[in-house]
């Protein structure tokens, strides 16, 4: 898969079949909507291409800020697994923000990307302030030369697949539902840094990832997980939260991995949300806590050597 990631990089490209959208998550509406991007694609002889900002709109714009679900690498390998042949990761600038509609369709879905189909979903929206929508496509495709197909809401159990469902699932902890609608588990990942040590003191170190403020994230409590390192898989349980009972400290992501001896300080883990396990609370003493923590342990082995993990 080629990746342009600005408008310069795109130059005399083969015309394209091309998927419109965000692709936060890359969801299972979103890979409807580029499997059928793909088979256009292939029956017109045509290069299939995704189309979507590196930075969402809305953050540019300060109206209610949106977090991202999936990191920006992990969101171009799904895509390049999919099969999509041109990759258009394009920052969204000024320039871009107050482009008309017709002149949005002009300038980048004609002229850069040479989009003689398009993929869409029903609730796309593009140029100044958001005038533009599936309707404004059909009607500029008639008279600019390009066909448009609009994906209707994608349901699973009743409930329109969509991004905003996603982030409302982990910021409410019910990050067990993620995999029904994504197809794969919500997940943090990043490099292990030092912590304050208390966990290997007491007998359950943990690998300590600092939370990226541009990510959704879960809310504090314990979750049984499964951890990545170098491309294997380890049963763990995590900690997400402040460690109300031994201090004050700024939110992040503690992991324990079982039988597990590594040292990873420095290294690079992903950490993927199986099922929430209870919320973050303040215990009398370490002695409590590390009593709560031996019987989550128990529960969390119980549910993985239920799933084979261990």
């Amino acid at each position: 898969m080629k990746i342009f990631n600005s408008l310069h990089e795109i130059k005399n490209i083969k015309p394209t079949v091309t998927a419109l959208g965000n692709f936060d998550g890359v969801h299972k509406g979103h890979q409807e909507l580029i499997r059928r991007t793909l088979r256009a694609a292939d029956a017109a002889g045509l290069k299939s291409a995704v189309f979507t900002f590196s930075n969402h709109p809305r953050n540019l714009t300060g109206e209610h800020p949106v977090k991202n679900i999936i990191y920006a690498d992990e969101k171009a390998a799904i895509i390049e697994r999919l099969g999509i042949d041109y990759l258009f990761n394009i920052p969204f600038s000024d320039e871009i923000r107050v482009l008309s509609p017709s002149e949005f369709i002009d300038q980048l879905l004609i002229d850069r990307f040479c989009m003689k189909e398009g993929y869409c979903g029903f609730n796309y929206r593009f140029g100044y302030r958001a005038a533009g929508d599936p309707k404004t496509l059909m009607e500029q495709g008639l008279l600019k030369g390009f066909g448009l197909h609009v994906l209707e809401p994608y349901k699973i159990d009743g409930k329109i697949v969509s991004s905003t469902l996603i982030r409302e699932l982990i910021e409410s902890g019910a990050v067990d539902q993620c995999m029904r609608y994504m197809g794969r588990y919500y997940a943090i990942a990043g490099e292990v840094v030092v912590g304050n040590r208390l966990g290997k003191k007491i007998g359950f170190p943990t690998s300590n990832l600092n939370i990226d403020d541009r990510m959704v994230s879960p809310p504090n409590g314990v979750y049984i997980t499964q951890s990545f390192y170098n491309g294997v898989c380890y049963p763990s349980i995590t900690n997400v939260g402040c460690k109300p009972t031994i201090g004050e400290y700024q939110k992040n992501v503690e992991t324990h991995i079982f039988n597990f001896e590594k040292e990873l300080y420095g290294k690079m883990i992903r950490v993927e949300f199986l099922q929430k396990l209870r919320d973050e609370r303040r215990f009398s003493s370490v002695e409590e806590l590390s009593k709560e923590i031996t019987a989550n342990c128990i529960t969390a082995k119980a549910y993985h050597r239920q799933r084979g993990a261990l």
